[in-house]
């Protein structure tokens, strides 16, 4: 683990989360003995799956020292007041803006406004959030994007993460009923390695926060809920449109002002 500590965590990280996805995607068909319910516990493997592999390989590279810095840059809150609003309130934007271009372009919708009391529905997709989420991003950038910064420039380290970013949610595509499988995958993935440039340059810009990242990922799913119509290709055009715009602004070495965030 010490020489490849990257491919190690994402060996794992593929590993903990598709052995928790792929018996529910094969129950979802029907197939025994994975549509039994009680494998809906397999479901928490997921939910932990890149930061259990981020702390394992951390601690085995490099040591307890290691696993302190990062769970420290999981409550890294001293930055500007600034950054918050861009964690807290962007994906709102986002959203808003994806609508206006789904709107615009009359693109397809996957999913249309939901019926009845918005309310449960919300705190419903904020606690699946927050059990996820932040787990997620302890992976995905306290681990992964440092790591490999310190090898790349930004560019090519957020590409990387990425595009295993989203090829990690594969299996759910593959899950009848679940609203990841309604998208069509080529423009989803798009949108998903294009929205990497964004989170990349929010976690170089608060000097490798990972409580901004979570929060901004925590807030777009629970946003997801409050802003319908949208389609996952007008995404996909906003981040890619987003991304070009922080490579031509800041620059591709730290897609950000700060110099990036490096690790190990």
């Amino acid at each position: 683990m010490k020489k490849h500590p990257v491919v190690w965590f994402y060996l794992l990280a593929f590993a903990t989360a598709w052995l928790g996805w792929v018996p529910i995607a094969l129950g979802s068909h029907g197939i025994a003995p994975f549509d039994n319910p009680y494998f809906q516990f397999l479901l928490l493997l997921p939910a932990i799956g890149p930061a259990f592999a981020a702390i394992l390989v951390t601690r085995a590279a490099h040591g307890k020292a290691g696993v302190r810095a990062l769970l420290r840059a999981c409550v890294q809150w001293r930055t500007g007041v600034v950054w918050y609003l861009v964690a807290v309130l962007g994906p709102l934007a986002v959203l808003l803006a994806a609508q206006g271009i789904t709107k615009l372009l009359g693109l397809p919708v996957t999913h249309a406004a939901p019926q009845g009391d918005l309310l449960p529905m919300v705190i419903s997709a904020l606690v699946m959030a927050l059990l996820s989420n932040p787990f997620e991003e302890m992976g995905w950038r306290g681990f992964a994007l440092p790591h490999l910064q310190k090898r790349y420039t930004a560019l090519p380290a957020t590409l990387v993460v990425g595009v295993l970013w989203g090829l990690w949610h594969l299996p759910l595509f593959f899950w009848a009923g679940n609203p990841i499988s309604e998208h069509p995958f080529l423009p989803w993935l798009i949108s998903t390695v294009a929205a990497a440039f964004v989170y990349t340059w929010l976690y170089n810009s608060t000097k490798g926060s990972i409580l901004l990242v979570a929060l901004f990922h925590v807030a777009l799913n629970t946003f997801g809920v409050l802003v319908p119509g949208v389609s996952v290709s007008a995404l996909a055009i906003l981040y890619s449109l987003a991304a070009i715009a922080l490579v031509a602004v800041v620059g591709s070495t730290n897609l950000s002002r700060q110099e990036r965030t490096r690790s190990g």
